[in-house]
């Protein structure tokens, strides 16, 4: 890591662009390596997706949740993925997501997310949060096509 005033920023970004990268090869291990020893995964004092047991959305500690994390969402057909945005900070990242999946279940959602990445001094990644549209999430966890516009047997398109 360079010491030059906002190179921290530039080589956080670069990390999670980088892990992004490895997320689409599907290159977990190269993802992990990114993570610190003692990791936070989705540390939340009160969030409602862990309140509903969203698997995904758990609270987690260490590179072995983060892994159990990947190990969910591995189960997934993601039909799209895209990063739209990386904003970076001296001690965080947030990244921009567009994502469409189906999860185990036949549960299926459409969602734009911020996942906000925490850094430690040394350069690895020490918190990570998804911040999502829980309600989603929830009814996707509990089998739920949530990208359906069908709302009592009528449809709500145009």
């Amino acid at each position: 890591m360079s010491t030059e005033p906002g190179a921290a920023a530039a080589d956080h970004a670069a990390t999670v662009g980088a892990l992004y990268a490895a997320f689409a090869r599907g290159d977990i291990r190269a993802v992990l390596g990114m993570l610190a020893e003692d990791v936070r995964w989705e540390d939340w004092a009160d969030n409602f997706a862990q309140r509903a047991d969203v698997p995904w959305l758990r609270r987690r500690g260490g590179r072995e949740g983060a892994a159990e994390f990947f190990g969910i969402v591995g189960g997934f057909d993601i039909g799209e993925f895209a990063v739209l945005s990386i904003m970076a900070g001296e001690s965080q990242v947030a990244a921009e997501i567009s994502i469409d999946a189906v999860v185990p279940g036949g549960g299926h959602y459409r969602d734009e997310e911020l996942h906000l990445w925490s850094f430690d001094g040394t350069g690895k990644i020490s918190r990570m949060r998804h911040y999502v549209d829980t309600a989603k999430h929830i009814a996707a966890a509990g089998g739920v096509d949530t990208t359906s516009r069908v709302v009592n047997g009528s449809s709500t398109e145009g």
